[in-house]
């Protein structure tokens, strides 16, 4: 999810479209020149080179939510909210404006491991975004900008998919904490987090060797100069968190109504094991990560298993969450009360098959590298990829690099990651009307 530091005005989104429409596409190639340097202090900075009159920066933190304990849970959702709140050296006001009078934007994004601040702006305008980018890790936290903003996170509450929650609740069931913990604030909490306890959490996770400052359309020597002003409030190492124990089970929501959403996954690969990451996101490519088509059905043994389930409408998605020392891998899907559970057991009957057909394999690499060419070949997409990598894995692969690791991988490699999510205990995150919903332990 995002956070807008500044609305964006009609005329300026016509201007942006105007760029789009001026600038020629970037071959693929071009994004592959990708420079990565780590500073004395053990902060990574990597740039990408890119001939577009938009530069786009980020500062990418670990500090997602596994790294939060029972009093300090939702601190990193306020952390992605802190891009439209004051710092230690400008005001929410200040920051607003200055953006806006270049015409650019500040965003913020954040998942269970990482927090990013990006901020766009036109070429020779950077300067303006830098220099409050620069502020922002450094919040401050006013106790009456969070009392302001209590309404913004319970709207953002209000707003998470039915699908979203229970793959929340898959992973509170998957590893308790740590990676068990929300990436959204839990309600209970809303109004308890301080102002000390939220600026404890920054120190704790806002340091030097936990981030990284990646860049499209910057200069890497500009880039790392301005890395190396940066004022981290935490002077520790890496801080990274313990690794996390995979303990499956159910974690379960009844609500009104007459459908439910299950999610239904087991132990995946790593993302800092490149071969095995790979290997998982070809198989959700080859299972039937999602229809092809609008309004088609998903392809691979979890379409055939929808089709076998019945007629009764489903809605599918293969997930493939992939962390630095761990991975799920399963589905989530959505019917009606009464059809929801003849849909999972053929879903986890196809999950725990272990089998994946030479040409699933195919056309799971083909549309993987689609989907990965089409990052890199996206200044939006681009920025993201490598922030994560680089704080995450301290170096960035370029496109072809992962494409030819793609064709490397067999298809016995793919049924050996299968083979790995049928033997391992499942996990159930379920919401909704659950009469029909199987335990974990029917699932086995």
């Amino acid at each position: 999810m995002a956070c807008n530091a500044s609305k964006t005005p009609l005329l300026r989104a016509i201007a942006k479209r105007g760029y789009a429409a001026n600038v020629c596409p970037r071959p693929v190639g071009d994004t592959s020149a990708i420079n990565v340097n780590v500073l004395e202090n053990k902060l990574v900075v990597a740039t990408a080179d890119a001939t577009v009159p938009v530069s786009r920066v980020s500062i990418v933190l670990r500090a997602g939510s596994r790294n939060e304990s029972y009093d300090t849970q939702g601190a990193s959702h306020l952390l992605r909210l802190a891009g439209t709140l004051s710092t230690q050296n400008s005001t929410a006001f200040a920051i607003a404006r200055h953006i806006q009078q270049v015409g650019g934007t500040l965003t913020t994004w954040g998942d269970r491991e990482l927090v990013g601040y990006t901020v766009e702006t036109t070429s020779d305008n950077v300067e303006t975004g830098l220099r409050y980018l620069q502020d922002l890790v450094r919040p401050a936290f006013k106790p009456w900008e969070l009392t302001d903003n209590a309404k913004t996170l319970l709207n953002q509450l209000n707003a998470v998919t039915t699908e979203q929650r229970a793959i929340e609740l898959a992973h509170k069931a998957a590893f308790r904490t740590g990676l068990g913990n929300s990436i959204y604030i839990p309600r209970f909490q809303l109004g308890r987090l301080s102002t000390e306890s939220l600026l404890h959490y920054v120190a704790s996770t806002f340091n030097a060797g936990n981030a990284a400052v990646v860049g499209v359309g910057i200069d890497n020597n500009t880039l790392s100069g301005f890395a190396q002003t940066l004022d981290f409030p935490g002077k520790g190492g890496s801080g990274k968190s313990g690794a996390p124990n995979y303990y499956g089970g159910d974690a379960r929501k009844d609500t009104a109504g007459n459908r439910a959403t299950v999610a239904v996954v087991g132990q995946g690969g790593a993302a800092l094991n490149h071969k095995e990451a790979l290997t998982f996101a070809i198989l959700q490519q080859a299972v039937g990560a999602g229809a092809s088509t609008a309004h088609g059905k998903p392809g691979g043994i979890f379409g055939e298993a929808v089709s076998c389930a019945g007629d009764a409408p489903v809605s599918l998605k293969a997930i493939n969450a992939s962390y630095a020392d761990a991975g799920l891998f399963g589905f989530v899907a959505s019917a009606g009360a009464s059809d929801i559970g003849k849909a999972v057991d053929f879903l986890v009957r196809a999950l725990k098959s272990g089998s994946v057909s030479e040409k699933d394999v195919s056309r799971g690499k083909a549309l993987l590298k689609a989907r990965i060419i089409g990052k890199y070949a996206s200044d939006g997409g681009l920025i993201k990829e490598i922030g994560r990598q680089a704080a995450l894995s301290r170096t960035v692969l370029d496109a072809d690099t992962i494409v030819a690791a793609i064709d490397g991988i067999t298809q016995q490699q793919v049924q050996e990651a299968a083979k790995k999510v049928a033997g391992s205990k499942l996990s159930v995150g379920a919401i909704g009307n659950l009469a029909n919903v199987p335990y974990a332990s029917d699932l086995a």
